[in-house]
């Protein structure tokens, strides 16, 4: 993994026959390809980044992924579970990638007993799609603000998406340009979450996504995010508003495979911003 990373999200936790309850593992066919990786190998991984200063967590979902927690019963078997798998494998927190629909108020339930067990160190992000935080009334908006309080971060996936409406409900934005990210990222801040509580989610390069890719150098006067915070104080609707300084991709995997010049060059310019 890149040294530029300071959180990793694991991909993914998957459901059970169990309303709610989540599980993880080392996939059999991975373990088979790597000569017989464990889950103690993995778990050693884990510890292996905790020395170097990162933090791991767990990503529930995914594109595939059918988590449901609708009710008392499924929130409490999701916060048991995951709980089970943070001690098992020594996971900083989690990350909610459903992204086939959720119950903003039994997941917000869910996530706070969590916490209640985990006590305040626990991480909590999420990735929604970019479709999933138009509007602050949509399930997964009403997620994010009702649990800001205990919410790390939003790493809205900028890509896949289309195009899209900006805070300043002028024009439907093409995906994979710098006004597209931040006229969306805008949306986010005018709503009421916090500037470090929005991430900006982009594709690590090539492959990575279907579309919405953005190449991280954009010339020198609007290098990697740097230029869209220039660009989001811009616009009207949040000239009051400083620019969000976090960064997520999918994913270090593809990052690698493309020679990490994502890590690579967007990581310095996030460290220039205040």
């Amino acid at each position: 993994m890149p040294a530029e990373y300071d959180l990793v999200a694991v991909a993914f936790a998957e459901a059970t026959a169990t309303p709610g309850a989540v599980a993880f593992g080392v996939d059999p066919g991975l373990s088979t390809a790597l000569g017989g990786y464990t889950d103690a190998d993995f778990t050693a991984d884990v510890q292996t980044l905790h020395g170097r200063g990162k933090k791991v967590i767990l990503s529930v979902g995914g594109e595939a992924g059918r988590v449901s927690v609708n009710d008392a019963a499924s929130a409490t078997a999701f916060s048991d579970t995951a709980y089970a798998l943070i001690q098992r494998y020594g996971f900083d927190g989690i990350d909610i990638d459903l992204e086939n629909g959720l119950n903003p108020t039994y997941l917000a339930q869910a996530l706070r007993a969590l916490r209640t067990r985990v006590g305040s160190g626990l991480i909590i992000t999420m990735a929604p799609q970019t479709i999933d935080m138009q509007s602050p009334a949509g399930g997964y908006f009403k997620l994010a603000l009702d649990i800001r309080d205990i919410l790390t971060l939003v790493n809205t996936q900028f890509y896949n998406s289309g195009a899209m409406l900006g805070c300043d409900q002028n024009a439907a934005y093409p995906q994979g340009t710098v006004n597209f990210i931040v006229a969306l990222a805008c949306i986010q801040l005018e709503a009421g979450l916090r500037p470090d509580q929005v991430g900006l989610g982009l594709p690590a390069g090539p492959g990575a996504a279907g579309g919405g890719i953005v190449a991280p150098l954009r010339g020198q006067r609007r290098a990697g995010l740097s230029g869209a915070r220039h660009q989001l104080r811009q616009l009207p609707a949040a000239a009051h508003l400083p620019g969000p300084a976090r960064a997520m991709t999918w994913s270090v995997n593809w990052d690698v495979s493309n020679g990490k010049g994502f890590a690579r060059t967007v990581k310095p310019h996030l460290a220039t911003l205040p």
